[in-house]
């Protein structure tokens, strides 16, 4: 096989005798990278029904034209934690400062994540709180497609975009069970003009997560649970800047979720969450299928009430129906000194199984039109009322909003 189409064809011959590979060959991997990314039209192929065991490892561009990064066969991470390369903490597969690659092949990415969530300070309490690998990253990249993989059992999250432009995702996989901690699906950061489609994500957090500096992210057909829902943020944490805007999710599906559609801010923040669409999404047994959460706290600790906070706007849900398990359907747990505004529902229809649904509402300004139910007659119609003496504010503890589990 020409090398321009295969470049591991020495790295199958150390590994042709095994079944399982039980050893770590980063840098015959590096190596075999370093030749595909200097030839023109290169495939660099992890080969079907071959399981390669490998440490921490960053595949670094720029790479000539039309690369190809087959991944047919299975990636599988080493099990123990103190075995991680102590100098790529927070890091395993990692493709930076591409333009133009294709990522495909319906193989698997497995982080064997187990060890890595029992020893995470939200299962075991008496552990200190530290970050673990991300199982895949795309960094500082362009132009980049990913399709029809499987990643599973991440030691933390699964698959992390930043700082990149215009990438492509479709026909995506995520795989871990309810109680993995931090384990979101598929995370934007610093990023723009992104592309999910026809993904099937099953985790222990955010099915997807949507941070700052993101823009022009648009999702569809995504198939989410379990997990904690679609959100975007947190944002503000530490008093730090938060911008997430031009956000669409257009056709979901959200079963057995701890939430469903969230944009969750913390106190003392500032910056903006602006023009969203969900739309044309049904919720199945979710525990908060809408909400706003501007007192996000995810803290061992009390957090402080605070007057500056990320502003939320332009805000459309259309077309959400299905179930709620709790009694609130739709939370707009908003800021008392930075209100919510221009919150729009159109055809909204959740109910509870078992009991009434509501609408809570707390400096939400916005406006409903067409079937909504519950109904929303706590949305204010005039952002310049005043929020000062409302159903909740700054003297209160906000505990009774807050969503992480």
């Amino acid at each position: 096989m020409a090398v321009q189409k295969n470049v591991l064809p020495y790295l199958n011959t150390i590994m042709h005798s095994f079944s399982f590979i039980l050893e770590f060959f980063i840098q015959a991997f590096v190596s075999a990278w370093e030749k595909a990314c200097s030839l023109n039209n290169a495939v660099f192929l992890i080969p079907e029904q071959r399981i390669y065991k490998v440490n921490a490892t960053k595949f670094r561009g720029p790479c000539q034209g039309k690369l190809i990064i087959q991944i047919a066969g299975t990636i599988v991470a080493p099990e123990e934690p103190r075995n991680w390369d102590p100098k790529n903490p927070r890091l395993w597969i990692v493709f930076s400062n591409l333009e133009g690659a294709r990522i495909q092949g319906g193989g698997v990415i497995d982080g064997s994540g187990s060890k890595w969530w029992a020893s995470s300070c939200k299962i075991n309490k008496t552990n200190p709180c530290r970050g673990a690998p991300t199982a895949m990253t795309i960094d500082s990249s362009s132009k980049v497609r990913v399709k029809g993989l499987t990643i599973q059992s991440a030691q933390q999250m699964h698959f992390t975009i930043s700082r990149s432009v215009a990438i492509r995702i479709s026909g995506v996989r995520v795989d871990s069970p309810p109680d993995s901690p931090n384990t979101d699906g598929i995370h934007i950061s610093e990023s723009t003009d992104i592309s999910i489609q026809n993904c099937r994500i099953g985790t222990g957090d955010d099915c997807i997560s949507i941070v700052n500096a993101s823009s022009n992210i648009k999702m569809k057909n995504i198939d989410c649970g379990p997990g904690h829902g679609i959100s975007i943020g947190s944002l503000g944490k530490d008093n730090s800047v938060g911008i997430v805007t031009g956000i669409v999710l257009d056709t979901a599906t959200l079963t057995g979720t701890t939430n469903g559609l969230r944009i969750k801010t913390w106190q003392g923040g500032s910056g903006y969450v602006r023009s969203v669409r969900f739309e044309n999404v049904k919720m199945d047994d979710v525990e908060n299928p809408i909400i706003i959460d501007q007192f996000y706290c995810d803290s061992t600790k009390a957090c402080n009430n605070k007057t500056e906070a990320v502003k939320i706007s332009q805000v459309m849900y259309r077309n959400i129906s299905g179930t709620s398990r709790t009694s609130k359907a739709m939370k707009f747990a908003c800021s008392d000194t930075v209100p919510c505004s221009n919150i729009v529902l159109n055809n909204i229809n959740l109910e509870r199984e078992n009991g009434t649904a509501e609408t809570y509402c707390n400096c939400a300004m916005g406006f409903d039109y067409g079937f909504v139910r519950p109904a929303a007659d706590c949305l204010r119609n005039d952002d310049s009322s005043s929020c000062s003496g409302g159903s909740v504010n700054n003297n209160r503890k906000h505990g009774q909003v807050n969503t992480e589990l």
